[in-house]
């Protein structure tokens, strides 16, 4: 078999792929902040703290960026608290300090789509899906 791509090589017979694909599921850290632009798109940016599987208590915190659609049912369904599902790819982010000009670096999760896991208790402002794919 030839590599015809560039996205899958062969190494020793066998064949890899890269792969950027994140899956999470915890609750959200607070309030998501949805913004429109002049062009009419949506972009939607809250927490996610995710507990870890072990007795240590650490929980993990990320910021995900989510566009479209899944952003405006973000906006308007999950609140602090709520009990997400998120699936979608991480980029790393990199600025250089205004203070110390020290290079930063943070991951940063664009969702490609949201389940709201919780109760409807939990996610509505009236009345809102138990579970919602997007």
């Amino acid at each position: 078999m030839e590599n015809q791509t560039n996205q899958i090589s062969f190494n020793n017979n066998r064949a890899t792929a890269d792969i950027n694909h994140i899956v999470l599921i915890g609750r959200s850290g607070k309030d998501p902040e949805m913004r429109y632009f002049d062009s009419g798109r949506v972009v939607t940016n809250f927490t996610l703290a995710v507990n870890r599987p072990m007795k240590d208590g650490q929980t993990d915190w990320f910021d995900i960026e989510i566009w479209g659609k899944p952003a405006e049912i973000a906006g308007e369904y999950v609140k602090k608290g709520s009990l997400i599902g998120i699936e979608g790819k991480i980029r790393w982010d990199s600025w250089n300090s205004k203070e110390t000009g020290e290079l930063n670096i943070k991951p940063l999760v664009i969702a490609d789509s949201i389940r709201l896991l919780g109760s409807k208790k939990d996610n509505s402002p009236s009345v809102a899906p138990q579970q919602t794919a997007v």
